[in-house]
């Protein structure tokens, strides 16, 4: 049995409406399903189609589950990288952190990603960067299965390893970049249902106060340049654990959010 592409954009638009899930995303999938874009699934309503696949798809969405992990990629810094639920989902925000790196990584310098995920911020430092010797790594080898994946796709020589914050890393780096697990743990159960449900867990808190990562970074002291990710309202927290450090400078995202913080190490 099949039906109308436009009989089904419709229905289910109307239902994501219901549901809080942008009808944009019955868009995008029904793209996916038929193979071409969404300017095309506009122009050929008329076409009829297999039901199914679709449906399957898109209940996903209307349950709660990420557009990304349905869809199996997502877009950072010009790349459409592999992602699924064991990786955080790649955010325009962390874009920043690559642009800062970028901007003050030493040539010919070595660079630590802490807290990779799936490798968004080192293999697009890498290619952007490629006199920068780019070392990443995780405490979930299984996120890291996925980020190799990324790095094959994109011939990235990052290197991956596995290591709860710098436990497993011996030498110096010059530049440590890190998006960590920064939010509270008493606020996890207040994000958006496709975060709290769905993202994993260990990615997105640390423990009771968000800053537990950042001051294991810290303390380590291994590089003279320290950039984060922080989350709103968080650079007082940061600057409490930042001993032996000085904050030499602050971005703001698009919203005016103090979001990358740049450190220096002290003599």
């Amino acid at each position: 049995m099949t039906e109308t592409i436009a009989s089904l954009r419709a229905r289910y638009r109307e239902l994501a409406g219901t549901k809080a899930v942008s009808p944009r995303d019955v868009d995008v999938l029904l793209a996916d399903v038929t193979g071409h874009t969404t300017a095309w699934v506009f122009a050929h309503g008329e076409e009829e189609i297999d039901p199914e696949p679709f449906s399957l798809l898109i209940e996903r969405r209307l349950h709660g589950e990420p557009l990304q992990y349905i869809r199996g990629k997502s877009e950072f810094y010009g790349r459409d990288l592999r992602v699924d639920d064991r990786v955080l989902i790649p955010r325009p925000d962390t874009e920043i952190l690559v642009e800062a790196a970028i901007a003050r990584a030493p040539g010919g310098g070595r660079v630590l990603d802490v807290g990779t995920g799936s490798g968004c911020v080192a293999i697009s430092l890498e290619r952007e960067r490629p006199d920068l010797e780019v070392v990443a790594i995780d405490i979930s080898f299984a996120a890291l299965v996925v980020a190799s994946s990324n790095a094959r796709t994109y011939r990235s020589r990052v290197r991956f390893a596995t290591s709860d914050a710098l436990d497993a890393i011996r030498g110096e780096f010059d530049l440590i970049v890190s998006n960590p697990p920064y939010i509270p743990a008493a606020e996890v159960e207040q994000l958006d249902v496709e975060v709290r449900d769905h993202e994993p867990r260990v990615a997105l808190t640390s423990g009771p106060l968000g800053t537990e990562v950042i001051k294991r970074i810290l303390e380590a002291r291994r590089a003279p340049l320290v950039m984060f990710e922080i989350g709103f309202g968080q650079l007082g927290d940061l600057r409490h654990v930042a001993r032996g450090y000085d904050i030499i400078d602050v971005t703001n995202d698009l919203a005016g959010i103090e979001r990358v913080v740049t450190l220096r190490r002290r003599a």
